[in-house]
């Protein structure tokens, strides 16, 4: 055990400390060595850790337990009139933002999909105008069982539930194909029917994201706060879209949440170079078209400029932790911490 009379102890630095900050290979090579008092004078190197941290937890669903709650309430209740068992989990699946792990607190929609028997297509396909219709109503029929003082609307593609406490809950009811992906009632413009494949997007952002050292779905949701804040018209799958492409090449994507402040300046940095013609990308794993709903890039590069006197901030001597949070909650909103 070591006494209090014992000789400063050698440091090591982490190497991506090291990289960030290159002043600490002055400390490395002049054989720098610090006591414990002196050591606690480094721990601003842990002060971005904890900003982003606050950050992220602050802006994490909080009302999850209500969400599971109702989504297998409305799964039971769908079994018990659609196949005849009163299974809550049996024949649902958690789509959209929530199913790709990518939402976050004050998201009000929660999407699903409920699969039917493949008998319902066949009956509310042989209608001669617009079955599709008629099945929504036919669900919504079902869950106002269980919701009777709810708002109910089907209409389109989905039976919204509105909760009183502003949840909404939005259910496709839906018929699964050979390859696993879904067959889903439109009522727009007389009826028809659509293709949906939500599993590979699911896997594809689950994938990418362990391969990038779980970085991919902290910056999908950080860019959903910036996207609230800033009023950007991007959808929750093209932003998901974009920093899985991102994510693909960043060179930092091995590292720690201590290059989050590098990781939000080089993804403004690459929407701001998105192609301002471009009107579609591909989402990962199915391939669906994500379409564009109207300028982002140029809130992408204000936001960029704002990174970097963020960053410029956090590594002047002394540093100025005041001015970088500012920039910070600038970007992100006051659910960034001050």
């Amino acid at each position: 055990m070591r006494q209090q009379n014992d000789a400063p102890t050698s440091i090591t630095l982490p190497e991506e400390t090291i990289n960030r900050f290159p002043l600490f290979k002055h400390f490395l090579f002049t054989s720098f060595t610090v006591n414990r008092t002196t050591k606690s004078h480094l721990g601003f190197t842990m002060g971005l850790r904890d900003w982003f941290a606050t950050f992220l937890s602050t802006i994490q669903i909080k009302n999850s337990e209500t969400i599971s709650t109702r989504y297998h309430t409305i799964t039971k209740r769908l079994n018990i009139d659609f196949w005849g068992n009163d299974s809550d989990t049996y024949h649902s699946l958690y789509v959209g933002s929530y199913g790709r792990h990518t939402a976050v607190n004050g998201d009000s929609d929660v999407d699903m999909i409920f699969q039917l028997p493949y008998s319902w297509y066949v009956t509310y396909s042989n209608y001669t105008s617009n079955g599709q219709s008629s099945l929504l109503q036919s669900v919504r029929a079902s869950l106002l069982k269980t919701y009777p003082n709810s708002a109910l609307g089907a209409d389109g593609q989905v039976i919204k539930i509105s909760f009183a406490d502003g949840l909404v809950f939005e259910v496709v009811p839906a018929f699964e194909n050979t390859d696993y992906s879904f067959t889903h009632p439109d009522s727009n413009n007389g009826g028809s029917w659509k293709t949906t494949n939500p599993r590979p997007e699911i896997q594809a952002i689950r994938d990418r994201n362990s391969d990038a050292n779980s970085n991919l779905i902290p910056l999908c949701r950080m860019m959903r706060a910036w996207k609230a804040e800033w009023n950007v018209p991007m959808g929750g799958l093209l932003i998901d879209t974009l920093a899985y492409q991102f994510m693909a090449t960043w060179p930092q994507r091995d590292k720690s949440i201590f290059y989050y402040d590098w990781m939000s300046r080089d993804f403004f940095r690459f929407l701001a170079d998105q192609d301002t013609d471009k009107r579609w990308w591909r989402a990962p794993g199915s391939a669906q078209w994500v379409y564009w709903r109207g300028n982002f890039q140029t809130k992408g590069e204000k936001c960029y400029r704002l990174a970097l006197a963020a960053i410029e901030h956090e590594t002047a001597d002394p540093k100025r932790e005041h001015a970088a949070k500012s920039k910070w909650r600038d970007i992100y909103g006051t659910n960034f911490p001050s």
